[in-house]
């Protein structure tokens, strides 16, 4: 099981750090008078009072540096800019954010706070204090790769986070297409920059991110084919549901017209020579060892995903354990159906379908049926959540297909967060480029994770959260993010969901994918396996198709340690939801556990389990 992070800790009564408690909840401190309790009392919610607004402050000042994340948050000031991209830019942010720490730590004394500003000051000097190790290592991230990246990143953005409800709003669109070259132009250099370190992807994923920037590119205005491009699409669509006369419509589509012709188009001109040039000498090694200081970057990676201090070996072990675990109940399931022969040849059976019963077809007749599906079940489930959860989010949850220019290079699905105003829903997004890679025996628990109960549930909940900083309500660690989705497709088993033995199958196949990537991530960047051997594990060792198993390896291959987030976090949370069962008894309430894991935001695990431990400690109390 995952060690303690290393991280600040107060060495007062673990209920004093209880997340569920409120500002001016008693704490275990012995009182020596009536009037002395009171004045520290007073003394902790005034400094508690100042120290949020202190978080504020320095909230906005880093929100006023990335007019990006002010589009997030559904703001329109700075809407006709991009974020600046350059080392320069990175290296003042940096400064900024420890001088922001030595600034909290000379005003503020962590042991005069009320519990949730103690939680919120050791967060931010855990989040500070990682990224400054890290820091060293921010060009070993590769600037561009296949799976992500400013070259997909641009298009996506502009689509799914610029909306045009007036003139103005059209303005700044333009104005960001007319910027596009500039902003790109400072990635490129920063990988211009990595390649002449020897950081730069493997030879074989530049095809992709050459024919996904080719994509983006590809029809009017930047071609005769006749058809729009997908840039030229989105604004059209957007310009033609805005109330504004016809000539003020044709000015502005021409001139978006013209920002994409001498802006965007040189601007991915220049990044296919890019990636043209970086491939014609870049090799296929595929793992972090082969970065300068790989060992000790990887190693880092680790500790940064999972919030633990386990070795690269330990992880690698523990995933080759799960995966037989999880081979143990698959069996059970195989003989249940009646297939008769081994597990790895039942796994052939559910890839190849020979019987068509998992795949739909890969039409838009297929796509709108997975589409639809897909929304029914989270329908189903949304019905059902007052039996899991106290605290529930305002905000809507969409499901949609990954945009057809990015699909090729995308991930199986993923979830992306509403806007806090409410003016964009969250969204599922599942990729339908190729439907045999998403079987519908794994549709169930695949919603769930990106959807209901999962992502949505966790991080909807979390930036509608009142009275926590705003860092902590848009707040991100991936062990406790991913642990959560993946724990959500298990959760919905008790409920007597997974009815079908094969969708249960499924339920088993997504977690032993989870698994398996501790296995592949590890082998990849610490045992310097090769691509393709990382590939014929999961092939021998999963039933997903190899078009899964492809896409997946080159995605932990370009995101060192991230894979290993989701397996280690879920178990942290089973082993405290068990923890917590075994003391309470029948006392113990499921919708008690989720709002103390919930209403905290994102946290490392050590920490989740001190709120756990604490919530026990105060319910066997009461």
């Amino acid at each position: 099981m995952a060690r303690k992070l290393r991280i600040f800790l107060l060495s007062t009564a673990a209920a004093t750090l209880l997340a569920g408690c409120g500002e001016g909840a008693k704490t275990s401190a012995p009182e020596t008078s009536t009037a002395a309790s009171s004045a520290t009392t007073s003394e902790a919610q005034s400094q508690t009072g100042a120290i949020n607004v202190w978080f504020e402050t320095e909230f906005e000042r880093q929100v006023a540096r990335s007019p990006m994340f002010q589009t997030f948050l559904g703001r329109r000031t700075n809407y006709d800019k991009w974020d600046d991209a350059s080392d320069e830019f990175a290296r003042q942010s940096h400064a900024l954010e420890l001088a922001a720490l030595a600034e909290m730590r000379a005003t503020f004394a962590l042991e005069g706070l009320g519990p949730q500003a103690q939680l919120s000051y050791r967060l931010a000097e855990y989040n500070t204090e990682l990224a400054d190790r890290r820091f060293a290592f921010r060009n070993h991230w590769y600037a561009f790769s296949q799976f992500r990246g400013p070259h997909s990143g641009v298009p996506s953005f502009l689509i799914n986070q610029h909306r045009i409800n007036n003139v103005d709003d059209a303005e700044a669109y333009i104005a960001r297409l007319a910027g596009v070259e500039d902003y790109l132009g400072q990635h490129r250099q920063v990988a211009e920059d990595q390649f002449a370190r020897g950081i730069n992807p493997p030879n074989w994923s530049y095809p992709q991110m050459i024919a996904t920037s080719q994509n983006i590119i590809s029809g009017a205005p930047f071609d005769d084919s006749g058809e729009p491009s997908t840039l030229l699409a989105d604004f059209t669509k957007k310009l033609d549901a805005l109330e504004a006369s016809d000539a003020v419509k044709a000015d502005l589509l021409a001139r978006a017209r013209e920002a994409m012709t001498n802006s965007v188009k040189p601007a991915y001109g220049a990044l296919i020579a890019m990636f043209e040039s970086h491939a014609a000498t870049a090799a296929n090694d595929d793992g972090a060892w082969k970065l300068p200081d790989g060992g000790d970057y990887y190693a880092l990676q680790l500790e940064a995903m999972t919030t633990t201090t386990m070795s690269p070996t330990e992880i690698h072990d523990l995933g080759l354990s799960e995966v037989a675990r999880i081979h143990g109940e698959m069996n059970t399931i195989k003989d249940a159906v009646g297939f008769d022969g081994s597990l790895e040849e039942f796994f052939i059976y559910m890839r190849t379908d020979p019987d068509e019963k998992f795949t739909y077809p890969t039409t838009d007749d297929g796509r709108a049926r997975y589409l639809q599906e897909a929304t029914e079940i989270i329908d189903t489930m949304r019905g059902r959540l007052d039996d899991l959860f106290l605290t529930k989010p305002k905000a809507d949850l969409i499901v949609k297909r990954v945009e057809p220019f990015r699909e090729q290079a995308a991930g199986k699905a993923f979830y992306q967060r509403p806007a806090p105003d409410g003016s964009r829903p969250g969204t599922y997004y599942a990729n339908l480029y190729n439907m045999a890679d998403m079987p519908s025996y794994q549709m169930e628990a695949l919603a769930y994770h990106e959807g209901i109960p999962g992502h949505h549930m966790q991080l909807a909940i979390a930036q509608e959260l009142e009275g926590l900083p705003s860092f902590r309500k848009y707040g991100g660690i991936t062990a406790y993010t991913e642990g959560w989705g993946l724990y959500s497709e298990y959760i919905p088993k008790e409920m007597g969901f997974y009815a079908d033995p094969y969708s249960d199958f499924g339920r088993l196949a997504m977690e032993l994918w989870r698994a398996a990537r501790l296995v592949v991530d590890t082998g990849l960047h610490d045992k310097k396996w090769a691509r393709q051997e990382a590939i014929n594990y999961l092939l021998a060792n999963t039933p997903n198709p190899e078009g899964d198993a492809i896409k997946a390896i080159e995605r932990y291959i370009v995101m060192p340690g991230q894979a290993t987030a989701y397996k280690i976090g879920m178990l942290k949370i089973l082993e405290l939801r068990g923890r917590a069962e075994a003391a309470l008894g029948d006392d113990f309430d499921v919708r008690a556990f989720h709002d103390i894991v919930l209403k905290n935001g994102a946290v490392p695990l050590a920490i989740l389990e001190e709120n756990v431990d604490a919530w026990i400690a105060e319910s066997e109390a009461t």
